[in-house]
């Protein structure tokens, strides 16, 4: 019996076949591409994490320059959502606000409120600087209906800021607003209370502000498209209807505290005395 081989003779004699050439290494995936390769409304939304973001739409300045170095794109974004944090509101957000809400009111553009926690005092806001025929104040007492009006003012995009005090709002709900607000040309800013600062929220900045002692705001900026800030911004900010007359001693009033507790001198208890009784 023959076998037959598999191979033909001479394919099994031939030289042995060269070595195929190796192949490049692959590009990492994690290559960063160069600076400019990418579309500039790319660009816009890609931050370092120990650097601001830019701005992806347009900014409002807040009139204070510390705190516009410390906000992204150097200033209140628009097309955006703002957490406004504080322990009570009446009188601290316009203060906070006003610098900005003056260059919304001289472009000629609405600033409407929504639900604030008291009526607008009119003559202090001209000491801001507000025009009150630029103001509209939606009444809202109900937490539906401060949510509802506020989303209907962000979907018709018909003013200059938007600020609505909504302390019962929910994270999903604050995730719809912002995603709406993204079309939206001027600022929204929500004032929501300190208690929710654990809280997760799609807002892009969330600070917390309170007074001062020397009639100054104290701004902490909870978050931002950067690395956290961890120092307090102190901001002078005294009420436009005091800076006509008050006085130079009244300027700093922790200068007088402390002056009234170095003047008390305070001196031991005097013994008691002890009663003699007399005998009848």
């Amino acid at each position: 019996m023959h076998t037959a081989s598999l191979w033909p003779e001479d394919e099994l004699s031939s030289p042995a076949m060269p070595p195929a050439p190796a192949l490049a290494a692959p590009p990492p995936a994690c290559a960063r591409p160069a600076q400019g390769l990418l579309p500039a409304s790319v660009e816009a939304v890609v931050w370092r994490g120990n650097q601001l973001g830019s701005a992806v739409n347009d900014v409002l300045s807040s009139g204070f320059a510390s705190l516009d170095a410390e906000l992204p794109g150097g200033g209140w974004p628009c097309g955006s959502l703002t957490e406004i944090l504080a322990a009570q509101f009446s009188i601290l957000e316009w203060r906070l606000l006003s610098p900005a809400l003056r260059r919304v009111c001289q472009a000629g553009r609405s600033i409407v409120v929504v639900g604030p926690p008291k009526a607008p005092h009119v003559p202090g806001l001209r000491h801001e600087g507000l025009d009150d025929r630029h103001l509209v104040w939606i009444k809202a007492e109900a937490p539906a209906e401060r949510l509802w009006s506020t989303e209907q003012l962000i979907k018709s995009n018909a003013f200059g800021a938007l600020i609505a005090w909504l302390p019962q709002v929910r994270s999903e709900q604050i995730r719809r607003l912002q995603v709406l607000s993204s079309h939206c040309q001027g600022p929204v800013f929500l004032c929501r209370p300190i208690s929710v600062a654990s809280e997760s929220s799609a807002a892009p900045l969330r600070i917390h502000a309170r007074v001062g002692v020397d009639w100054e705001l104290h701004v902490e900026i909870l978050k931002r498209k950067g690395p956290p800030l961890a120092e307090t911004l102190r901001l002078e900010s005294m009420p436009g209807g005091l800076k006509a007359v008050i006085t130079p001693r009244l300027r700093y009033p922790s200068r007088l505290v402390s002056r009234e507790t170095d003047d008390v001198v305070v001196s031991a208890p005097a013994p008691a005395r002890r009663r003699h009784t007399i005998p009848h």
